[in-house]
């Protein structure tokens, strides 16, 4: 199941490099000295909004069809991917404190062995998750 989202996003040219926003998230702009630098930083600032939409209760959008973005003169729209998945693993390295139950036989042969509980379940997690790649 993918996680990815694509949005329509404007792209202005400037004098040097292009201006870019997100008409789908309110806020959502950014800019760069060429295009994939423009596209690098507006795909960090749909995170950033992303998340400040996700801590205030506030729905995410849904994107638009590019083709009902309406553009000026020097504009275009280009779709940009977004991975929440990949933006949370580059830019959040928040622990979360779990708690687990195992059998206490195996809990004591874990213990023996001074196994660490945290990095073999995240292991295991990302294992079951298809993200050891």
């Amino acid at each position: 199941m993918s996680t990815k989202i694509f949005y329509p996003t404007v792209f202005q040219k400037e004098d040097i490099g292009y201006s870019v926003w997100v008409p789908d998230i309110q806020g959502c702009v950014s800019q760069g000295d060429n295009f994939e630098e423009a596209v690098e930083y507006i795909t960090e600032a749909i995170g950033l909004c992303l998340e400040t939409y996700a801590n205030h209760d506030i729905n995410i959008p849904k994107p638009s069809s590019p083709e009902s973005i309406k553009v000026e003169e020097g504009q275009f729209v280009s779709m940009v991917e977004f991975d929440p998945v990949e933006y949370e693993k580059t830019y959040s390295s928040k622990a979360v404190k779990k708690t687990l139950t195992i059998p206490s036989w195996l809990n004591t042969m874990s213990m023996r062995e001074n196994l660490n509980f945290s990095s073999i379940l995240q292991e295991a997690l990302m294992e079951k998750l298809g993200l050891n790649s």
